[in-house]
């Protein structure tokens, strides 16, 4: 998997396991806050609260009903009652409960309210809860039907009444049959006409109450105007929003502020880490950042990478890989330095010698001391002529591999039949008597083998092979020189000795341009640079050369070029 897949795979689980962990915190503070929420709307109205509330609070020891203070002071508060029955309807316990019978707490209009619940005690027995609140406007509606004058369409509320609407801040309407007020007491903004959907939106507030004259359809309406939520408990309601609220916006500031320190370290420091890697490779230092022990940073000592830096997995080993390869070509390059200057060294050397004999015979001519001869002049003049075709093939042995080296060779092609060209080179090196001390064998492919070369540079990349072959060689060896096809697509020369052969050394550097097989100070023609130029021209055709050898085992070269 690529380094853009682990960030994606990485950042998606993340942000995953960060939706779900805030979902919850959410989710936790929500909740805190409808407890919060439930706990002031059970003190503002005691019929909101669950039966666990209410089992958390009633005690039953040895029959008797024990009430928590909490409790009792709700419900004095609140204006309501409690009483509690077993499952067989018997009451066991109570608390403010009107002295009405059962029957009478049922009927409607009696202006009482309740509701009930199923206990859940410790004594594993089943109990029923009733709470009950009064509702003013349904006892005051009672009072206004007993002092009202249906005939004469008008309220006749007695001074009692009034006592009564007044102290509990009460307004009453006379509605005709088709929904107009007639007459009123108390009232203030209330509507002068009722539609039917009015009057049954009346019907489900708590603090109206209605009732209709069979005979003459005309309607009573009361209310109550105070009888609404509280502005404590709204007050209260809104506290615990934004008491939550800002809990919330608490909680989620310290996570950003931790997630920001955590990411700072988990993807900050690997990356400061690698960026001082990067700086080391600048700055010609080929290692890892390393602590106080020389340790690298980023392993553990098992060698194996801390957790903080196994994202960047794929990252570290391409720097690692670039480290040891620029590790390594430093020092190649310090090799090719020496190995250069020791080239030169020899090259210079192999300059002065013809140098000196050229200057020598030179001077041996132009001397009025001696009288030569006409066969001691020509001699001399092949002499010259023979040191300095050497210096002519060095300097262009030279320039070549630099054309070479610069891309800046031309080269053109042409379909050629290569049986015939090798065939050629062979007898040329066979009918050279200084090569009569080898055996040069040579053995064609069984059909025509056409390949497209430059006739020019393949016949310098035979020459070259063959006079290695030969020249590197002892006398009375056998050398073999085959042609084979590959699929008809690729076309392998080989050239098979049963010489000396070569150490590994020798093999390793073979293709080196400031390498040489044999010492410069021997007597050779050769330049160092013959089977560098040969690699170099094979590439330019878009093939390749193998060599294997060993030392006494003799030498293989194969050299591949496509069709």
């Amino acid at each position: 998997m690529n380094i853009h897949k682990q960030f994606m795979f990485h950042f998606f689980g993340q942000l995953i396991l960060t939706v779900l962990f805030l979902g919850s915190l959410v989710l936790a503070l929500f909740a805190i806050i409808g407890f919060w929420v439930m706990e002031e709307e059970v003190k503002e109205d005691l019929s909101e609260a669950g039966s666990l509330y209410f089992s958390s609070n009633i005690k039953v020891d040895r029959g008797k009903v024990h009430f928590k203070e909490e409790l009792r002071t709700l419900v004095r508060e609140q204006n309501g009652w409690l009483i509690v029955y077993t499952d067989e309807g018997v009451p066991i316990g109570s608390y403010l409960t009107p002295k009405r019978t059962e029957k009478e707490l049922l009927e409607e209009g009696t202006g009482t309210d309740y509701r009930y619940w199923n206990l859940d005690l410790p004594d594993s027995q089943t109990y029923v809860l009733i709470y009950g609140e009064k509702h003013p406007n349904r006892n005051l509606i009672q009072y206004v039907k007993e002092d009202m004058e249906w005939s004469q369409g008008r309220l006749s509320l007695s001074e009692s009444t009034n006592q009564r609407m007044k102290k509990e801040n009460a307004w009453v309407q006379l509605l005709d049959s088709n929904g107009k007020v007639v007459d009123d007491y108390g009232t203030e903004n209330e509507p002068e006409y009722y539609s039917v959907r009015e009057l049954l939106n009346l019907k489900s507030k708590e603090n109206v109450s209605t009732f209709i004259d069979e005979k003459s359809k005309q309607k009573i309406l009361v209310g109550i105007r105070s009888y609404q939520t509280s502005p404590s408990q709204e007050r209260n309601i809104f506290k615990a929003f934004t008491s939550g609220g800002f809990i919330l916006l608490l909680v989620l500031f310290t996570l950003l502020v931790l997630a920001t320190l955590w990411h700072a370290r988990k993807f900050g420091l690997p990356l400061l880490t690698m960026m001082k890697w990067i700086k080391n490779l600048s700055d010609g230092v080929y290692v890892q950042p390393l602590d106080d022990q020389e340790h690298p940073i980023m392993l553990k000592k098992n060698g194996r990478l801390k957790r903080k830096y196994r994202l960047y997995k794929d990252l570290i080993t391409n720097l690692s890989h670039l480290t040891e390869t620029l590790h390594h070509n430093k020092r190649h390059e310090k090799q090719m330095i020496m190995t250069r200057e020791e080239w030169i060294s020899g090259l210079s050397h192999d300059l002065k010698t013809p140098l000196s004999s050229i200057s020598g015979y030179a001077h041996m001519l132009g001397s009025a001391a001696y009288t030569w001869s006409k066969e001691e002049t020509m001699e001399f003049a092949d002499i010259i002529s023979e040191k300095s075709e050497f210096m002519r093939e060095l300097l262009d042995d030279l320039t070549l591999t630099y054309r070479l080296k610069n891309q800046a060779l031309p080269i053109s092609k042409e379909r050629t039949e290569l049986n015939e060209i090798v065939r050629r080179t062979v007898i040329q090196y066979i009918n050279d008597q200084a090569n009569r001390d080898k055996e040069l064998l040579f053995e064609p492919y069984d059909e025509s083998l056409y390949a497209e070369v430059d006739l020019k540079w393949f016949q310098r990349i035979l020459d070259n092979v063959l006079a290695n072959a030969i020249h590197y060689n002892p006398a009375g060896t056998k050398i073999t020189v085959s042609l084979q096809s590959i699929e008809h697509h690729l076309i392998v020369i080989t050239i098979l000795d049963n010489g000396k052969g070569m150490d590994t050394e020798t093999l390793d550097k073979l293709f080196q341009r400031y390498y040489r097989g044999t010492s410069t100070t021997k007597t050779t023609s050769g330049s160092g640079l013959g089977m560098a130029i040969t690699k170099q021209l094979i590439e330019l055709h878009g093939g390749s050369i193998n060599v294997t050898s060993a030392p006494g085992k003799g030498t293989k070269v194969r050299i591949i070029v496509p069709v």
